[in-house]
């Protein structure tokens, strides 16, 4: 639990000058990219100073200035920061309406070109996928995690459709990443935090023009994901439905 605290405590210094010097710049240029690239560097030295290390592969086959649709697995709320910061770019994310009604924060996600979603409306999430479409074509790649939420046992859980029809609807590249190791620094449930080395694995873009249904490229990406998985946590059956 220490060291979980002192991660979140490093995380929380760091962000204040980020903070500092990203919100004034923000404010005066109407640009994000500073804060951002503050927000990953607080980000990457909190979970450094607590023992995480990261090491990604197949990066090089990413091209820069390509909007690509990342879709990771999902153990740890250590996936996030650690892939966020791997990505070398610049990227919007999907997150809860609420959020975006904080004062100076929801400035800085709408900047950031964030797409606020809210679940219980139908309408509401409808169009959210739209402004996803729209900023997707824009140039602005985006992260997603397809299960909805963590796995407690470091086994895939069944993908939900919705980001695949957003990668039809898109018609960006889609690339699948599997992360290894999150599970075991800090699993779902616990106070603690473990060092480690964790692996931030990129496959290749999958066109989704290429395929003929969500269904296939969902089949297609989840392969790819599970391909990279430590032995103890691939399964043999890789049927399950997706949610819709």
């Amino acid at each position: 639990m220490i060291r979980l605290l002192f991660c979140i405590f490093c995380w929380i210094v760091l962000s204040i000058p980020a903070a500092v010097v990203g919100f004034p710049v923000l404010y005066i240029t109407g640009r994000v990219d500073l804060l951002w690239r503050l927000s990953l560097w607080g980000a990457r030295s909190g979970y450094r100073l607590a023992g995480i290390h990261v090491r990604r592969v197949g990066y090089e086959r990413l091209q820069e200035g390509q909007a690509y649709l990342f879709i990771a697995n999902h153990t740890s709320n250590l996936d996030p920061p650690v892939i966020t910061s791997q990505l070398g770019r610049r990227i919007s994310i999907i997150t809860k309406q609420e959020l975006f009604n904080i004062p100076i924060f929801g400035r800085a996600m709408r900047a950031a070109g964030f797409v606020a979603i809210n679940r219980s409306q139908r309408r509401s999430a409808i169009e959210s996928v739209r402004t996803a479409v729209r900023v997707m074509q824009s140039g602005l790649g985006m992260l997603i995690f397809p299960e909805g939420t963590r796995s407690r046992d470091g086994h895939l859980l069944p993908f939900k459709g919705g980001p695949f029809h957003l990668a039809m609807e898109a018609g960006v590249p889609v690339v699948p990443i599997t992360i290894v190791g999150s599970h075991e620094a800090w699993p779902k449930g616990s106070f603690s935090l473990h060092p480690g080395e964790l692996v931030v694995h990129f496959h290749a873009p999958f066109d989704p023009r290429q395929f003929a249904s969500k269904e296939e490229l969902l089949s297609a990406v989840r392969t790819a994901i599970h391909s990279a998985l430590p032995p103890q946590y691939q399964d043999l059956a890789m049927d399950e439905p997706a949610s819709r």
